[in-house]
């Protein structure tokens, strides 16, 4: 990996609220070699034979998913929060530091089975990447792995997916 994606991200304190380190990637997305370069490190740690679909996790998610399945060709679904997907879906909820949330996928998709590949932007607790496996997991489709930019290690994603292949292009340790 040779391009310098921790050049591009901005760290921005106090970010939404006093005391929190806000990792910015507005920046990777504005440059068109940084999209290449995440899209090509995507494809080396999750060739695209490993994997029979996308799934975007709302809402950046989407925007490396969409890339990657447009290049090779694969289906894209979305986990969206509740009430933005247009048919019968499946909920699945999970708390937050602050309160409690909800991603849904619609039932047509979950079908579809075979194995996917879930795309996020940042990893930090990993409850909204545990809450996407086990909606996806109980609903017949195989986790084929877990792909994010960003990986927070240091608040706890990695025992709380470790039943999972997760892979990050970046990983900061402390905050």
């Amino acid at each position: 990996m040779s391009f310098p994606f921790d050049d591009h991200i901005r760290k921005v304190p106090d970010f939404p609220k006093p005391g929190i380190l806000f990792y910015d990637i507005t920046s990777l997305i504005e440059s068109p070699e940084a999209m290449t370069a995440i899209q090509d490190e995507m494809d080396r740690l999750f060739p695209p034979d490993s994997y029979d679909a996308l799934l975007g996790v709302e809402s950046r998610g989407f925007i490396f998913s969409s890339i990657a399945a447009h290049r090779h060709g694969k289906p894209l679904i979305l986990a969206r929060k509740p009430g933005k997907l247009p048919n019968p879906t499946k909920a699945q909820s999970y708390d937050l530091e602050y309160g409690s949330a909800a991603l849904e996928i619609q039932e047509l998709d979950l079908a579809k089975g075979g194995r996917w590949l879930i795309v996020d932007d940042l990893i930090a607790t990993g409850g909204t990447l545990e809450a996407t496996c086990q909606l996806v997991g109980e609903s017949g489709p195989e986790v084929a792995g877990i792909f994010s930019v960003v990986g927070l290690p240091f608040l706890g994603y990695p025992e709380k997916l470790n039943s999972h292949r997760v892979e990050t292009l970046v990983q900061y340790h402390t905050e």
